[in-house]
């Protein structure tokens, strides 16, 4: 992905579990977030945290280290998963047990998706998708998109921002 550049970006858990029905995991994710916006690493316009995947619109602005704003993310919520359930559900680790060199767990899908948003109208296209996504017939997680938590969809209806991470995609500063 290139910077200072809009993409929709999806990114799934190993083998599609459903991981992120803990709330606690969700809270890592958003931590991660928070401290890469706060240092001003990444925007985020639009995000929704589903039981096994996520999607945002989201533009990289700056690296982490020698590290791109998506690899930080990855390899410390992997870190923070592993530390939480290592402590909490030590039985759920071994769904997440690969034979690799480098890991012994994997918690993120390889090769995640990343489309660049050309225009705002498929912009405004996948912020619709994301903010309905919870209420998709498989997961029916709300009624409607601003009543469930774990999205922005409530930022663009009523402007609050729960977890301090959402810019408006058409704000300046």
């Amino acid at each position: 992905m290139d910077k200072n550049y809009a993409y929709f970006y999806t990114i799934s858990i190993h083998n599609r579990l459903p991981l992120l029905k803990d709330d606690n995991l969700k809270r890592i994710i958003i931590e991660s977030w928070q401290y890469l916006t706060k240092e001003k690493m990444i925007e985020i316009y639009a995000y929704v945290i589903m039981p096994n995947h996520i999607h945002l619109l989201w533009n990289m602005l700056g690296d982490n280290g020698k590290e791109t704003p998506a690899g930080s993310f990855a390899k410390y919520t992997a870190h923070k998963f592993k530390q939480y359930l290592q402590q909490a559900h030590p039985e759920i680790l071994t769904d997440f047990e690969v034979n690799k060199r480098d890991r012994k767990y994997k918690f993120w899908q390889r090769d995640p998706l990343a489309i660049s948003l050309s225009t705002e109208n498929i912009l405004l296209q996948k912020m619709e998708y994301i903010h309905n996504n919870p209420l998709n017939g498989k997961w029916h997680l709300c009624n409607y998109p601003e009543e469930y938590r774990w999205s922005s969809a409530a930022f663009y209806i009523s402007d609050k921002d729960e977890f301090g991470i959402v810019k408006h995609f058409r704000s300046n500063d």
